[in-house]
């Protein structure tokens, strides 16, 4: 494979990466806004389930260990999920947040789905490594 080959295939696989999280995002969670409150304690939680969060974190997973597979550069494929994903969260988080708190929620999301690929980059490397 020529250089400009790889380098097409590294760029149309980061942006597939990029549109398939922001995409993991609404099918998951964007739909959801609504909070729930138990009726015995009073106590709000929401907006997203358990499964909800379950759901679009193996989605994420399978479409990043999908870009490694495909062999889309590891540092390419974690920006795009990343930043796609914390993108489309805190546009909503954002328009929806009086109390400005959901930058703590964007960095969190940040060092979190960043920490996440780096750990998931170690193990597939380790794996390669062993056969």
């Amino acid at each position: 494979m020529n250089s400009s080959t790889g380098k097409a295939r590294a760029l149309i696989g980061t942006v597939v990466v990029a549109v398939l999280s922001a995409g993991a995002w609404f099918a998951w969670l964007g739909w959801d806004t609504e909070y729930q409150t138990d009726p015995a304690t009073g106590v709000a939680s929401g907006p997203y389930e358990a499964w909800q969060v379950a759901g679009c974190a193996l989605t994420l997973l399978v479409v990043f260990v999908g870009a490694l597979l495909a062999r889309v550069p590891a540092l390419l494929a974690s920006l795009a999920l990343t930043l796609a994903f914390t993108a489309v969260w805190t546009a909503q988080a954002a328009a929806e947040d009086s109390t400005g708190m959901y930058g703590v929620g964007t960095i969190m999301l940040l060092l979190g789905l960043g920490t996440a690929t780096l750990v998931v980059t170690a193990l597939a490397k380790a794996i390669r490594h062993r056969h």
